[in-house]
């Protein structure tokens, strides 16, 4: 069963409620994990589960969460055993590499959330920040728990370097679900010996037959991802891509720009999102296959860092996505070749600057 939750409207009652439910256990992994009003909510509802009896692990990274020594000491000492995921003694030094970039919950072995939206208020689009973020998370219950809990595991070996059974409760529940998507899960990491989340987005690229949509918030791919895109467009297939028009990264934008003109001129269809900042990483192929997940479309995700996704073979989360996809096309403006030509000279340089930091980015 896949449940889509779109936004932090949608995601922090959702995971709230879901934690309260909680019986046995509650691991948590998270890139950001911010210690604000929806941080504050959620560290409230684990410090009450320890407290009647609930085993709590919570891993943060520790470049995405390096502002919330106050939140851990309290986790801390209220009894949830925290670890950071590779530890940085100089943050204001450190790069972004090598980080751990999932956000994944799973309560009890048989409930899991997993998706782009960090623990941050500024998902919730409750007027305290400037930037609307638009961004999709889901929550599963079914046996791809299982999977996302051996993710867990694997983490929590990796930065405790200790185990929890692998074995009931944590593993190998009877799922009484109402759903039946068919769906893994997919990740990787500088670890792996192969890209398999870039991996398992080109082969699906390459089966596509009518349609491939595509958000994703930053845009700095490898030449297989853009092949395979004009490709699929010279075989019919309609190619539509958002990105953001509002960036929280200025670099990174314009690194993303300077893809732009192979995309235009092998026939993808681009459009720049203006209501906010589209934060989510969604691409549905066919009515068929959703990817949903933490890993963007660029060299970053598919080799530095640590991502996981989803793949939802499922008509009804398809039309879901593909429903929230067309929703946003409404906040977006459609690029032509003929409108980007006349880019100025200095953006168009600047965007060529950006590029040569790409392999950085």
């Amino acid at each position: 069963s896949i449940k889509l939750l779109l936004n932090g409207e949608a995601k922090f009652p959702e995971v709230l409620n879901c934690l309260e439910q909680a019986k046995h256990h509650i691991h948590m992994e998270y890139y950001i994990f911010s210690y604000d009003d929806v941080g504050k909510k959620v560290v409230d509802v684990l410090i009450r589960k320890v407290r009647e009896g609930v085993e709590v692990r919570l891993i943060i990274d520790d470049f995405g969460s390096k502002k919330n020594k106050k939140m851990v000491k309290r986790l801390r000492k209220a009894g949830v055993t925290v670890h950071r995921f590779m530890p940085v003694a100089f943050p204001f030094l450190a790069q972004a590499n090598f980080r751990n970039h999932r956000k994944i919950i799973v309560i009890d072995g048989h409930t899991g959330v997993e998706g782009g939206i960090n623990i941050d208020e500024r998902y919730l689009n409750n007027g305290k920040h400037k930037l609307y973020w638009r961004d999709t998370h889901i929550k599963i219950e079914g046996p791809l728990v299982n999977q996302l809990q051996l993710q867990f595991l694997l983490s929590w070996h990796f930065t405790a370097k200790k185990k929890f059974p692998f074995a009931q409760p944590y593993f190998g529940n009877q799922f009484n679900t109402q759903g039946d998507a068919t769906a893994i899960l997919v990740a990787s990491g500088p670890d792996s010996p192969r890209p398999f989340c870039m991996e398992a987005i080109l082969a699906a690229i390459n089966q596509a037959k009518l349609k491939i949509w595509i958000v994703t918030p930053y845009f700095v791919p490898t030449d297989q991802i853009i092949t395979a895109l004009q490709i699929a467009v010279s075989n019919g297939v309609d190619v539509k891509m958002i990105l953001p028009g509002k960036s929280d990264s200025h670099i990174v934008k314009h690194a993303s720009l300077s893809y732009i003109e192979p995309l235009l001129l092998g026939g993808i269809q681009v459009y720049f999102y203006d209501k906010g900042f589209a934060h989510a990483k969604t691409i549905t192929f066919d009515n068929q296959l959703a990817i949903i997940g933490t890993a963007n479309m660029d060299t970053r995700s598919f080799y530095i860092n640590f991502e996981i996704a989803a793949l939802i073979y499922d008509e009804k989360v398809c039309r879901e996505v593909d429903k929230s996809f067309e929703n946003d096309l409404k906040s977006s403006k459609q690029i032509t070749l003929k409108q980007w030509s006349k880019r100025s000279l200095y953006n168009r340089l600047l965007d060529s600057i950006c590029r040569l930091l790409a392999p950085l980015l």
